[in-house]
């Protein structure tokens, strides 16, 4: 299984004041960290390494997570510096750890789908980035990819266009070759990158069926906590 990177260097600023001093990763949901929901998904699906991209409070997140082996995995960290790198950047300066293909997910998020299934499509596809969609017709948030047969998209987080039926699921498969055009310790946003990727005729998709769950909002918050506390009791 190829290595994940997890997104974790954010100001979580929507949850203020939950996030005055500690990372949004370790918000409480469910009894447990929302980190610890996380990586207990991965092991699941079959993950063995992590990198945990962090910047604010991110030596909170190390202290609690250590080496990973309380999680069965391997755990490695990468620290944006005194500037944030955004989340693009954040992957860029991180890559001597990822190697040359790996997943992308943001910290804030639960992907409940088959891990071994995105990263075989990905394998077939020919392409050096893949994309998890959803079919969302502006359910959870306002849809911006256009999903066709074949699984070429296109894709745009700021410019939405008609068409757009699907939403970015949340979990990327990236090839470290897409990071070449961009410039050592340049903030820049991964959204960005898919964009172009996605003009280039060179990001591919991959259509899940499972909603995802996120800690960025406030009813997000709501929803997961809800679901991964339901979770727990079925265990």
């Amino acid at each position: 299984m190829l290595p994940v990177a997890i997104l974790a260097g954010g100001l979580g600023t929507r949850l203020h004041p939950l996030t005055a001093d500690q990372p949004k990763s370790l918000l409480l949901i469910a009894g447990r960290p929302f980190l610890a929901h996380q990586l207990e998904l991965l092991r699941d699906q079959g993950v063995e390494r992590v990198v945990l991209c962090v910047g604010h409070l991110g030596e909170q997140i190390r202290a609690l997570i250590g080496d990973g082996h309380e999680f069965g995995l391997t755990v490695d960290y990468s620290f944006d510096g005194p500037q944030p790198l955004g989340t693009g950047g954040a992957l860029r300066q991180a890559l001597p750890q990822l190697g040359a293909r790996f997943f992308v997910l943001y910290g804030d998020a639960y992907l409940p789908c088959s891990f071994v299934q995105v990263q075989r499509a990905f394998e077939r596809c020919g392409r050096p980035a893949l994309m998890t969609v959803l079919r969302n017709d502006n359910r959870w948030d306002r849809s911006n990819v256009a999903f066709r047969e074949g699984g070429q998209i296109d894709y745009d987080k700021s410019a939405r266009a008609s068409g757009m039926t699907h939403i970015d699921f949340g979990l990327s498969v990236l090839a470290s070759t897409v990071f070449a055009p961009y410039v050592d310790d340049h903030a820049i946003d991964l959204a960005d990158i898919h964009r172009e990727l996605s003009r280039q005729g060179a990001l591919a998709a991959f259509e899940v069926a499972q909603r995802f769950y996120e800690i960025g909002s406030p009813r997000g918050l709501r929803d997961t906590e809800s679901f991964l506390s339901q979770r727990r009791i079925a265990l």
